[in-house]
């Protein structure tokens, strides 16, 4: 491994709830899911096709939709997006975090989760900030689908994916009032979220040290020789030699054998596991609880013909396959640089409430940087603290700790997670996510005390 770089590797949650009082004309039934290969029979209908943007060139988003188990008409309804950039919410957050299947262990079939889905969910692909967000195929979606309330979701290695879901949503508000129809964003989640490039490199830094994986010798030289300030997200990121050579050597020392998204699980071994998956083995490793080995099996799933044929995707039938997360997409490196600060303050000075949480063992966007950032912006917003930081409980146990500011922002972190929240931790993320929706805060007592 030769240096420690944050590009291509950072992931942002963002959630919106809306609520939109119009009753459905009916589903886009065209779209309809009949059936996934290798997938139980359910009780909820879902679908999936393209949003046509801009059909002279060639631009469309695909998206996946799923029904609630239960009452879908009456439930929220949660867009999610994932960053990267370049990441697929779709088949990548679908399909691995929080929605209701996921691949088997040899990538040909699907297994059902057992928890309950808490909203109607719309995964959308392929979406910028620069690109144009206002078109009516994107608002003409919603009607649709959107009978009731509506939150946004996004998990990547961005931020911008939060700028993203509010132009987004808000495009659509404008859209629906001028069409009389009631538009309300309702609130916004961000999961381990890249909001301010100075703090969060450092905090990488930090947790590496305080957790480790680099030395001391290596960390005071990064912390004494790097002007972060100055850092931009392309390497060489603007930094003199002899930071840059320090950080080569933290990677070094913390090697490819260790996932930075979760250094505390087991790594799977691609020599093997494809071998395996080639063999139509079962090819899941657990670690913690956690299959290390889904990214390969999912990879798989998603490049059958019939799974492709079933989601109507690939339309036009692309030379190259399917990936979590493609280079493809034309990113702009320097959006990284962005602070994210003055657009959460815009969203929270538009009334609407922002959760944003961390899983505690991600080292790839550590909450030791978001934290301090959240606290950065209720300072500026000159918000008092309306629950003081403390622990929460989930099922009599300590879930995470977490602190509210001015009675519309919120930080919370989740114990044990990490950098993809709902996959390590789905339990506790449910509740947190549950907790959101409802407008209620994290329970901070429990009913069983410690001692007689």
């Amino acid at each position: 491994m030769a240096a420690v770089s944050l590009r291509n590797v950072v992931v942002v949650m963002a959630v919106v709830l809306v609520t939109v009082q119009v009753f459905a004309q009916g589903y886009p039934e065209a779209d309809l899911v009949v059936r996934l290969p290798g997938q139980l029979k359910v009780a909820f209908r879902q679908y999936a096709g393209y949003v046509d943007l801009d059909m002279n060139a060639g631009r469309s988003l695909f998206y996946y939709f799923v029904e609630a188990e239960e009452h879908p008409d009456t439930k929220p309804l949660t867009l999610w997006l994932n960053g990267g950039p370049g990441c697929s919410s779709g088949c990548g957050g679908a399909f691995t975090e929080l929605g209701p299947f996921y691949p088997t262990g040899d990538g040909g079939g699907l297994r059902h989760r057992t928890c309950c889905l808490w909203s109607d969910r719309l995964e959308l692909d392929g979406l910028t900030p620069t690109e144009a967000l206002i078109t009516t195929p994107v608002t003409s979606l919603l009607p649709a689908i959107c009978s009731c309330s509506c939150w946004d979701g996004s998990t990547s290695s961005q931020s911008s994916s939060l700028a993203t879901s509010f132009s987004l949503v808000k495009t659509m508000q404008l859209q629906f009032t001028l069409k009389g129809v009631q538009f309300n964003i309702k609130g916004i989640a961000i999961g381990n979220p890249f909001l301010k490039l100075d703090r969060d490199v450092r905090a990488a830094f930090e947790f590496f040290w305080s957790h480790g994986m680099i030395s001391d010798e290596v960390g005071h030289t990064i912390m004494s020789q790097c002007d972060f300030l100055d850092y931009t997200y392309i390497y060489p990121h603007n930094l003199s030699v002899a930071c840059n050579d320090a950080i080569r050597e933290a990677g070094n020392s913390i090697t490819e054998y260790v996932n930075n998204y979760d250094f505390l699980l087991d790594i799977c071994y691609p020599s093997i596991v494809l071998k395996e998956l080639r063999l139509k083995q079962m090819a899941t490793k657990m670690s913690m609880g956690v299959d290390v080995c889904m990214t390969y099996e999912r990879q798989l799933y998603f490049n059958l013909p019939e799974v492709q044929m079933a989601l109507h995707a690939n339309r036009t039938h692309l030379p190259y396959s399917w990936s979590m997360c493609s280079n493809l997409l034309n990113y702009s490196g320097i959006d990284a640089n962005i602070n994210m600060l003055p657009t959460l303050k815009r969203v929270i000075q538009n009334k609407i409430p922002v959760w944003i949480f961390s899983g505690d063992q991600d080292s790839v966007v550590p909450f030791l940087g978001t934290r301090t950032v959240v606290r950065e912006l209720a300072n500026d917003l000159n918000f008092k603290t309306t629950v003081p930081y403390g622990v929460w409980f989930h099922k009599r146990q300590v879930g995470g700790w977490a602190i509210d500011y001015g009675n519309i922002l919120t930080f919370a972190t989740v114990r044990g997670a990490a950098h993809a929240v709902a996959n390590t931790q789905p339990s506790r993320a449910l509740h947190l996510f549950s907790t959101f929706l409802r407008g209620h805060r994290l329970p901070n007592k429990t009913d069983i005390a410690m001692h007689d």
